[in-house]
């Protein structure tokens, strides 16, 4: 019987796009694990979906105006598609929101309350009096105790990644409206996670094969005891809870979603049309289940999932191995679709090929360590590697054999640096599995570029150039030996880089996918005889371009959200304002303003602004202005921006432009960021939105398409 082996990969939120710090941290090195393994003639089963429950879609559904549904809607297409694009090649991209998930998780669910590790208990939650709700954990913003990021959220730090309880945070405050909450009581359901403390130390002590992140982690969390965890939330959207009494609550996202491996497996199954196929891979004590997340998500894989399974399935197989990856980092700083810093996988598939984009994310995986997207770093790589070593080798063995023979030529007798390369490939071949089995993918690919290295040492001792002119039959034993290494990268390359490996198998004379071929196939016979054409470069060379390298002006820009607290008028102008404005952490400090004829006294103060906080301060009348309001203009009517109730000090942002602010902005700088407000009332920059953490920008008054912001 077929070794089994299950990937399951961490399920993205529904709530944007894709950035390559997703694809780093858990679809890519999954993706090379499961090519890999069905090439060794294993049963993969790899599976993931939209995660489409829990606050941050409502979050982004407020912000628009729109459905949590149409948000979801959007994003799982998007998702699926780029998951394609990309060539991650799950058995199933499914998403939370099927029937068939519901029905799993009601399930489970069920069974642990009769089990008796789902009980009911009264807590103090954080109720908005503003709003009228109590406040799920991510509507709640306050200061991390453990690194003093204050923008931790309720559930979890994403800078230091400790999972919080809300009311560990300092300075608390609604995301919604930006009041200070006020603690209420609230009735809850619990997952008892503390009654399997021991079951979890004695499971873990044989885990030595974990890497040591993963463990020392895990085990700090064991060591400090576990806290038993709300189960149930106060929120509408998400999956009801099957108990009675708690109509008005939804199930909580982290219950909902790891439980989605399985519910996943079961729906592959019956899109197989045999609906208890999963158990081959759940039942079945040989079968080994991976996971594959970021560093963020290790308590989830490692705790809490494994302490559903045993409370609901003792015959369900735990994790054998949670190769969780650190942070791909962009210029030092954290990935983030909340502050619009990353690089965007469908805007990446546009500009570059995907296995250019898969190889470098390979070579500079964060496996054991954060690693850095670089774009001078990213061309480096492509041109002097991917194209000036491996495309190199494979487009001058192929182009010289095809001007000179026509065809793959015939083996012959071999000397000493012949059955060296032989010997070379067997030994990368070995060396590359081995790497790719310890989920240790750079070293993996690493040792295939030394072999397309090797390639190219090769070529150039045999000099075919010369030997075709002297002994043809020996230039074409030299060139059978090139094309034995060529087809090793091939089958080495295809986990890495699927698509170009894709090419090369086809010009070999092989008709069916390489992705069917066999890892051993790297040491297969040729096809002699097979016919050649002249072929395409495998990549492209690339060049720094305004894309990766031009600092785009907007980016220079330090936009925040201001509160006026104070308004005066200005003692030597008629049309200005003093605003006395509150920008968070920055402190307050006064901004002069052309809003007299615009805005009275009254109207303007309490409202919160946006304002240029790092431009060079300028003496307007006699008064210093350290700082510009934002506000946009037609032909009659003056418009203030509002970014609605986002907290004072929060970053205004636009997704996709890196915030890289000036520490001090010239004017002349400004004016190059040219803004407008389009037809939907939305400030936006080269026809993208400007956000704020409450969402798109907007026309504090009605303007026509077009009017200037400055």
């Amino acid at each position: 019987m077929k070794e089994k082996i299950y990937i399951g990969v961490a399920w993205p939120y529904a709530n944007g796009s894709l950035h390559l710090g997703h694809i780093a941290g858990c679809y890519l090195p999954a993706d090379i694990f499961a090519r890999y393994n069905r090439m060794k003639n294993r049963d993969v089963l790899m599976v993931s979906g939209s995660d489409e429950h829990g606050t941050p879609i409502t979050i982004t559904a407020e912000n628009e105006k729109t459905t949590p549904q149409n948000i979801v809607d959007r994003y799982n297409k998007e998702h699926t598609e780029n998951m394609k694009q990309f060539g991650i090649s799950f058995d199933l991209f499914t998403r939370t929101t099927t029937d068939n998930h519901r029905k799993v998780v009601q399930d489970i669910f069920l069974t642990l309350y009769k089990n008796g590790y789902v009980y009911k208990k009264s807590v103090d939650a954080f109720f908005c009096d503003n709003c009228s709700r109590f406040l799920p954990d991510r509507y709640i913003e306050g200061i991390c105790p453990y690194c003093s990021n204050e923008k931790a959220r309720g559930d979890q730090c994403d800078e230091c990644g400790k999972i919080l309880d809300a009311q560990e945070l300092q300075d608390v405050k609604c995301k919604i409206c930006g009041n200070l909450p006020v603690i209420k009581t609230s009735d809850h359901l619990f997952f008892a996670l503390s009654k399997f403390e021991s079951k979890l130390l004695e499971w873990t002590k044989d885990k030595k094969h974990w890497k040591s992140s993963v463990l020392k982690f895990t085990r700090n969390w064991l060591k400090n005891g576990l806290n038993d965890r709300a189960i149930t939330r106060d929120i509408s959207w998400g999956i009801t809870v099957p108990v009675e009494g708690f109509d008005d609550k939804r199930i909580y996202v982290w219950f909902d979603a790891v439980i989605g491996y399985l519910a996943a497996s079961k729906e592959w199954a019956q899109q197989k049309g045999e609906s208890s196929k999963w158990e081959e891979w759940w039942k079945n004590k040989d079968a080994k289940h991976y996971y594959f997340l970021a560093k963020d998500n290790i308590p989830f894989h490692t705790l809490i999932w494994p302490s559903i399974i045993m409370g609901y399935n003792k015959s369900l197989n735990l994790p054998y191995d949670i190769p969780a990856n650190e942070y791909l980092r962009l210029k030092g700083e954290q990935f983030s679709k909340s502050r619009g810093l990353a690089v965007w996988v469908p805007d990446v598939l546009k500009k570059f090929d995907a296995d250019a984009v898969r190889y470098y994310l390979s070579i500079n995986m964060p496996e054991n360590k954060d690693s850095n997207w670089l774009w001078d770093d990213f061309i480096t790589k492509n041109n002097d590697e991917l194209v000036g070593t491996y495309g190199n080798f494979v487009h001058r063995v192929i182009t010289f054999t095809s001007n000179n023979f026509g065809e793959i030529p015939k083996k012959g007798a071999l000397d000493d640096l012949d059955k060296q390369a032989i010997q070379k490939i067997k030994e990368t071949l070995k060396e590359v599995g081995d790497s790719i089995e310890l989920c240790s993918f750079k070293k993996g690919l690493r040792a295939a570029m030394n072999l397309a290295q090797f390639g190219n040492y090769y070529f150039d001792q045999k000099q075919p150039w010369s030997l075709i002119k002297s002994d043809k039959d020996k230039c074409g034993i030299s060139l059978h030996i090139c094309f034995k290494i060529v087809q090793a990268l091939a089958i080495l390359m295809a986990p890495y880089m699927p698509f170009s490996s894709e090419n090369i198998w086809n010009i070999l004379g092989n008709n069916d996918s390489i992705h069917k071929a066999s890892w051993d196939d790297a040491l297969s016979e040729l096809k002699i005889g097979t016919q050649l054409e002249k072929p395409k470069p495998l990549f492209k060379k690339l060049i720094l371009d305004d894309y990766m390298t031009k600092k785009d002006p907007f980016s220079k820009l330090d936009l925040r959200v201001a509160k006026v607290v104070d308004v005066k008028d200005h003692p030597q102008a008629e049309k200005l304002y003093l605003l006395q404005i509150d920008i968070g952490a920055l402190g307050k400090r006064v901004i002069v303003a052309g809003m007299k004829n615009h805005y009275t006294k009254e109207e303007i103060k309490g409202k919160n602004i946006v304002i240029v906080a790092n431009l060079k301060p300028a003496k307007i009348r006699g008064i210093e202005s350290k700082g510009m309001l934002l506000a946009a203009t037609d032909d009659n009517v003056v418009s203030l921006l509002n970014p609605k109730e986002a907290n004072p000090g929060s970053e205004v942002f636009i997704k996709g432009i890196p915030r890289e602010p000036e520490t001090v902005l010239e004017f002349d700088d400004f004016k190059k960021a040219a803004m407008i407000i389009d037809g939907n009332q939305k400030a936006t920059y080269q026809g993208k939105n400007l956000e704020s953490e409450k969402g798109a920008i907007v026309s504090d008054l009605t303007v026509k398409k077009g009017a200037i912001i400055s």
